[in-house]
């Protein structure tokens, strides 16, 4: 059995950054904030997309690239017992999804593909209709799901560092190895029942993402504690391009922090102005 890290911080509440920020909204204006929807479901979705392809893309180039070169594992089976590995990308992405799926947020989260390692995630019918418009543009996608009664955002997924594209290439069940840096690899599919959200369930939504983040994260440190072959990466406030180090679950959330809150305060804020 397994004895996760207790977490030593509470995550941050959004919406008192945005008041600091904003220096201090209104009682009345506040309360009425948080009742009316404020928030169109695409816009939402599209704001925590944000925050997903920040914290990948350092997930990706600074632990998972920059750990390969201090003689650090990561594999597929990362959880198995006799693994003494940390999750891919893909599979940190999955263990974002699994948490926010046991949380009392209903935002759905998943990766896809036309080319995936896993046959389970192939794109069919309309998101792969859709996926074939975002290889050509980029562009993010919308629509709403009448199967599951639920709004889609679809957002391209780029191989953003060389340890995605040797990953996929060199996979043994890969049905394309010549993906190359900059490819659109999949997209990252999301899901919410609402049309539009209030103020506080968007803050909800953005919460519900950290949350799966550094829950993901702590249980890759968790495993390194059960290693009993390997040598173990010091723990810290130093990141893997200075040596066998790994940052903290503390210092892994504040630099996600510091590279994509900028973008997603401007989002939140701009409410205060209406």
């Amino acid at each position: 059995m397994k004895t996760f890290y207790k977490l030593k911080f509470t995550y941050p509440l959004l919406a008192s950054l945005i008041v600091v920020a904003c220096g201090g909204v209104p009682e009345e204006k506040a309360e009425l904030q948080g009742e009316e929807n404020v928030f169109s479901v695409e816009e939402v979705l599209e704001m925590v997309s944000k925050e997903n392809d920040v914290t990948r893309t350092l997930y990706t180039k600074a632990i998972v690239g920059k750990g390969k070169l201090q003689g650090m594992k990561f594999d597929e089976d990362w959880r198995k017992d006799k693994v003494e590995a940390g999750p891919l990308p893909a599979l940190f992405l999955r263990g974002v999804a699994t948490s926010i799926k046991r949380g009392p947020v209903p935002l759905g989260l998943y990766l896809g593909s036309d080319h995936p390692v896993n046959a389970a995630n192939k794109f069919e019918g309309k998101q792969a209709e859709l996926f074939e418009q975002i290889k050509k543009d980029q562009e993010p996608q919308f629509f709403y799901d009448d199967s599951q009664k639920l709004h889609t955002a679809m957002f391209a997924d780029l191989a953003s560092a060389g340890a995605c594209v040797t990953c996929h290439n060199d996979h043994p069940q890969t049905t394309k190895s010549d993906w190359k840096l900059g490819d659109v690899m999949g997209a990252t599919t999301w899901q919410y029942p609402k049309d539009s959200l209030t103020y506080k369930e968007t803050v909800a939504v953005l919460n519900s993402y950290a949350k799966g983040t550094v829950d993901i994260y702590m249980e890759y440190l968790d495993e390194i504690e059960h290693f009993k072959e390997s040598e173990k990466p010091e723990i810290g406030d130093k990141w893997p391009q200075d040596g066998k180090y790994l940052p903290t679950a503390e210092v892994f959330l504040d630099s996600v922090k510091k590279l994509s809150s900028y973008e997603t305060m401007k989002h939140l804020v701009s409410l205060n102005k209406k």
